[in-house]
C-alpha cells in the first residue's frame, strides 16, 4: 500500500539523510507512524538513486526479529544484511528491543559509510547510555499521531469522505483520535478498540518492562484519573488527595512513579507553569496533555466533548509537532494558555477558547491576560469563531483555519 507522506517531518529530516556521522533518532508514541516514516525516508532514499540493497531495514516488532535482543545478535543481523558496496543506509524499528543496542549503533557510525535511522517509543530511548555515548552525534525528531491537517490529508489520500462541515469534521478528529491505523476501521466502537489495545501494548511493552507495577488496577486508577484531567492545573499531591477521596490507597510515591512512566512512554505530556514577571518556572502544578485524545475517548464511553480542554489539547500538540516549547504562562492572577518559543528563541503567546462571541464578558475574559504581557510578541485568542477583528495588537485566529493550513506561530 502506497503510504501518505508525513511532510511536516520529512522536512525536518531530508537534509541529514546522508550524513553518516550524525545518527537520526525518531521518537514518539507506539503507533504515531514512526515506521511508516521511515519507510517513507528509505522510499526517498531509494528515489534520489541509491541502490536498493544499501538500504537495510530492520523491524525488531516484527515476527522473524523477535530473537534479536542482545547487541551481538543486531550486529550479526545488520552485518549479514549490509554487504552491498558504497554508503549504506541502516533503518532499526524500535530499537530499545535490544539491550546495549547503543555499543552496536555508535560502532557503527563510528566506522563511517553509514547513514543510521532509528526509532524508539519511549523517553528510555534518549537517556543513560545513548546520551553519555553520543553526545553531539545525533538528534532526534519527535513525532506525534496525525495533527487536524494531516488528519484531513490522509482522508484525501486515501479516499476518505470530509465531512464539508469544518465544525463537524473537527468534532471527528476530536473523538476518532489521530492514531493513523484508526482510518481504515469503519466504526467509531472499533477505533476505540483499536486505541485500547495500543495502551496495552505501551503498557506491555514500554511500561511494564521498566517500571515496577505492585498492583496494575492502582496505576490504571492513575492513569485514568490523570488522562480524565488533562488540561487541568494539577499537582502529584492533588491527585493522591483525589483518589484517596474515592476509596483508592495510593502514595505519593505510586502516582509519581506512574505519573512518570505515562509521560516517558508518551501518552502524556507535561507543560509547565511560568511566570512571566519574574521569568521563573514554577514549581509544583502543573498541566497534563495527551499526545492523543484518542486516549481520552477509548477510557471514557461518553461522547460528549469539553471543547475547553480539547481544543487547548489539540494547540499544545500541534505547537510541539512543530517544534515550539510550550509553557503555561502566570501574569498576576491571571493566566495565558500557551507561552510558545520557536528554535530562534522567539515568543508568541495564545490564549484558546471555543467561542468569543457569545458575550462582551466571554470576549473580554479571554483578551484580559495577553493584554496583561507588555513585550511585542506576537499574541492570538484562537477560536472556532469567524472574527474578523484585531484587539489592541492581539489577532483573533480561527483555530480550525490555522491547524489545518500548517501555519506556525
Amino acid at each position: 500500500m502506497k503510504l501518505y507522506s508525513r511532510e511536516n517531518y520529512l522536512k525536518k529530516i531530508r537534509g541529514f539523510y546522508h550524513e553518516d556521522d550524525i545518527i537520526k533518532v525518531i521518537t514518539g508514541v507506539r503507533r504515531c507512524g514512526k515506521s511508516s516514516l521511515m519507510a517513507t525516508v528509505a522510499d526517498e532514499i531509494i528515489q534520489s538513486g541509491v541502490p536498493e540493497e544499501n538500504i537495510i531495514y530492520i523491524d525488531l516488532d516484527l515476527r522473524p526479529n523477535k530473537g534479536i535482543k542482545t547487541a551481538d545478535q543486531l550486529e550479526s543481523l545488520i552485518l549479514k544484511k549490509g554487504t552491498a558496496p558504497g554508503r549504506k543506509y541502516l533503518f532499526v524499528d524500535e530499537i530499545q528491543n535490544v539491550k546495549d543496542f547503543e555499543e552496536v549503533i555508535n560502532g557503527f557510525r563510528t566506522e563511517g559509510g553509514w547513514s543510521i535511522f532509528i526509532t524508539g517509543s519511549n523517553s528510555y530511548l534518549l537517556s543513560g547510555e545513548l546520551v553519555t555515548k553520543l553526545t553531539g552525534r545525533y538528534i532526534e525528531f519527535e513525532m506525534f499521531p496525525l495533527s487536524f491537517e494531516e488528519y484531513e490529508g490522509m482522508k484525501r489520500f486515501y479516499g476518505k469522505e470530509i465531512n464539508q462541515n469544518p465544525m463537524l469534521e473537527l468534532n471527528a478528529y476530536i473523538t476518532e483520535g489521530g492514531f493513523p491505523r484508526t482510518m481504515f476501521f469503519d466504526t467509531l466502537a472499533d477505533k476505540r478498540r483499536y486505541v485500547r489495545g495500543v495502551i496495552d501494548e505501551i503498557f506491555e511493552k514500554d511500561i511494564r518492562k521498566r517500571v515496577k507495577i505492585r498492583g496494575r488496577e492502582t496505576f490504571e486508577t492513575v492513569m485514568r484519573f490523570v488522562i480524565n484531567n488533562f488540561g487541568s492545573t494539577t499537582s502529584l499531591r492533588n491527585i493522591v488527595d483525589e483518589l484517596n477521596k474515592t476509596g483508592s490507597a495510593v502514595t505519593l510515591h505510586s502516582v509519581s512513579k506512574y505519573v512518570k512512566a505515562l509521560v516517558d512512554a508518551k501518552i502524556l505530556y507535561e507543560c509547565p507553569r511560568f511566570d512571566l514577571k519574574s521569568r521563573r518556572s514554577l514549581k509544583g502544578e502543573k498541566k497534563y496533555y495527551l499526545s492523543d485524545l484518542g486516549f481520552f475517548f477509548a477510557e471514557n464511553t461518553d461522547n460528549r466533548i469539553n471543547y475547553g480542554p480539547v481544543l487547548e489539547n489539540i494547540v499544545f500538540v500541534y505547537a510541539r509537532s512543530r517544534d515550539y516549547s510550550v509553557s503555561v504562562g502566570r501574569i498576576g492572577k491571571l493566566e495565558c494558555d500557551f507561552i510558545l518559543r520557536d528554535v530562534n528563541l522567539s515568543y508568541s503567546y495564545v490564549q484558546v477558547a471555543y467561542t468569543i462571541a457569545a458575550s462582551k464578558d466571554t470576549e473580554d475574559r479571554e483578551y484580559r491576560s495577553l493584554e496583561g504581557i507588555k513585550d511585542n510578541y506576537p499574541k492570538y485568542v484562537m477560536t472556532t469563531d469567524y472574527l474578523l477583528q484585531n484587539r489592541g495588537g492581539i489577532a483573533n485566529v480561527n483555530l480550525i483555519d490555522f491547524i489545518s493550513a500548517g501555519k506556525l506561530f
